[in-house]
């Protein structure tokens, strides 16, 4: 997909898209969308193959293998850590190291503003706070993304690409994929799900990035119901 003629968004940019409510601009209440974010970091790395996970580690440890940049802020500022880091972190080390990246949301949406998807406007809670929020400006990119994971979802047994299938499992762990489509529907299609998010559906060399991403989706769950049994 290339929206407005520029490059296919990534990963995380689908991520966010799905997780903001359209006309507000805001999250979506239970969305936790730091942690989708990071294991959406850990996803696009492991297809860019900038980064592997140690097979033989009993932790799934995380090894850089190509420390060339991609030209993306928010991808570039994680390899840089992933590169410096002292020492070899697991997956969900990393995932929650870089849910706490500064800004992260502000900056992930600001690269959605910058293609034109989304605007940025400023408001107030209660008179006294100010809100940021980013409403959609171009609802077709995200008419397209909810098109692709329909198809995939409820399309009946259809073949479905790795990013798509990293895509429902990103957001199905972090609680945004019931705000994208009916939570009874979603439930009807359990099965349906689970076939797609454990890799089943594509090539070999594919599955082996789904498998190494399940860590990061895994670890994008359970740290999205710490914080919420923790308040956060």
């Amino acid at each position: 997909m290339r929206p407005n003629g520029d490059t296919p968004l990534r990963l995380y940019e689908e991520v966010l898209l799905l997780a903001l409510r359209d006309k507000e601009g805001t999250v979506h209440f239970g969305a936790h969308v730091q942690y989708g974010l990071a294991a959406a970091f850990i996803a696009e790395l492991l297809l860019e193959r900038r980064i592997g996970v140690d097979a033989n580690a009993k932790r799934q440890l995380v090894d850089v293998v190509d420390r060339s940049l991609l030209g993306d802020e928010l991808l570039d500022e994680c390899l840089e850590k992933l590169t410096n880091a002292k020492r070899r972190g697991t997956v969900k080390t990393w995932v929650t190291r870089l849910a706490g990246l500064r800004r992260l949301r502000a900056r992930a949406a600001s690269a959605l503003v910058r293609r034109g998807i989304l605007k940025l406007e400023e408001g107030r809670v209660l008179l006294f706070f100010s809100r940021t929020m980013y409403p959609e400006r171009d609802p077709k990119p995200e008419r397209e993304i909810v098109a692709r994971l329909r198809r995939a979802i409820f399309g009946g047994n259809v073949d479905v690409d790795p990013r798509t299938t990293l895509l429902i499992a990103l957001t199905h762990a972090t609680g945004i994929l019931p705000h994208v489509f009916d939570k009874k529907r979603l439930k009807d299609r359990k099965a349906r799900i689970q076939q797609i998010t454990d890799g089943s559906l594509v090539g070999k060399a594919a599955k082996e990035v789904v498998e190494a991403v399940q860590a990061a989706v895994i670890a994008a769950g359970v740290a999205a119901s710490v914080a919420a049994t923790s308040g956060r």
